[in-house]
């Protein structure tokens, strides 16, 4: 027989629904993160704490490595050394092309001197005037080549358009067909740039 309280109103209420229910007063979500927080604890139990360490390489994944490093390094030092051939060789074209250009005005010049030594007398005040010219002509002469200009070879030598410039071509019968007869005027070349084809008559 259950126990009966009167209430304030005058309605009976029995014990067993006077007994609080232990979560009857939590609102739900409040219910569900006090759940989560009792199930964390286990979670974090079930996680491993530490991580397993990374295999250590091998002596053959080393030595592959190494031999990567290698080749780099030497396809690096090949290509620099390419680079630095081509630059030296630009630079050295562009020193040619511009001195080649100035040169080429004293051609004239050194062919005025040879002209006037070709006649040259020998004896009398004139001889001496002619020395002085001839001193003036070698050291035109060695100034041009020591920055490297050079003559073309022409006299006797089989005709070569790249060299030489035929300013008509003969008959002769001491020299052989398309070979020089004779050079007309001196040509003059630095490195591997013609300064100015030599003038030659060719024979047939």
């Amino acid at each position: 027989m259950s126990d009966r309280k009167q209430s304030s109103d005058g309605t009976e209420e029995s014990s067993e629904q006077m007994i609080e229910q232990p979560d009857a007063g939590l609102e739900p979500e409040a219910a569900s993160a006090q759940s989560d927080e009792q199930k964390t604890p286990a979670a974090d139990e079930a996680k491993p704490t530490d991580e397993a360490p990374a295999p250590e390489p091998t002596i053959e994944e080393l030595q592959a490595t190494a031999q990567e490093y290698l080749e780099g390094w030497q396809r690096a030092r090949a290509e620099f050394s390419n680079y630095k051939r081509r630059v030296d060789r630009e630079l050295l074209e562009a020193y040619q092309r511009a001195a080649g250009d100035i040169l080429t005005r004293y051609l004239g010049v050194l062919d005025d001197l040879e002209r006037a030594l070709k006649d040259r007398p020998q004896e009398g005040e004139t001889a001496a005037w002619a020395e002085g010219i001839e001193m003036i002509y070698r050291k035109m002469k060695s100034i041009l080549e020591a920055e490297g200009v050079e003559p073309i070879q022409a006299a006797g030598e089989r005709f070569d358009p790249n060299f030489h410039e035929a300013i008509s071509h003969e008959d002769d019968n001491d020299s052989p067909s398309g070979h020089v007869i004779e050079v007309v005027q001196p040509g003059y070349r630095l490195g591997d740039r013609v300064l100015r084809p030599a003038m030659v008559r060719v024979a047939k």
